[in-house]
């Protein structure tokens, strides 16, 4: 049904060709500190920012949900990312497992 959209309206919609695609992730966390909480969450929104990317979500001691998405208005979070990000997450003693999602439009959560 999208196709018959006119190409301006599909933009403002962020449908088809400009949806803006994100992941969902859960981590599983081992911390015994608020500091340590905050060391790795730091640590992670900087290098989410590195790639150019945002995060929303919360947490506490034993676990993390968040929302992944670009920082670009029609940009998406590639399978790149998705790899890098979870290269960066085995690496980290404190995240004992994660899951993340495949590809979600960020608007409407398809």
């Amino acid at each position: 049904m999208h196709s018959i959209k006119s190409r301006r309206l599909r933009k403002k919609l962020y449908l088809d060709e400009f949806a803006v695609m994100g992941i969902e992730l859960d981590c599983t966390l081992t911390c015994k500190e608020e500091s340590e909480l905050a060391t790795i969450m730091d640590g992670f929104l900087l290098y989410v920012d590195s790639l150019n990317l945002c995060i929303g979500g919360g947490g506490d001691l034993t676990s993390f949900a968040g929302f992944i998405s670009s920082n670009e208005r029609y940009g998406s979070v590639t399978e790149a990312h998705i790899a890098s990000i979870s290269n960066w997450l085995k690496d980290q003693e404190i995240v004992s497992e994660f899951n993340v999602s495949e590809l979600v439009d960020a608007n409407y959560g398809i």
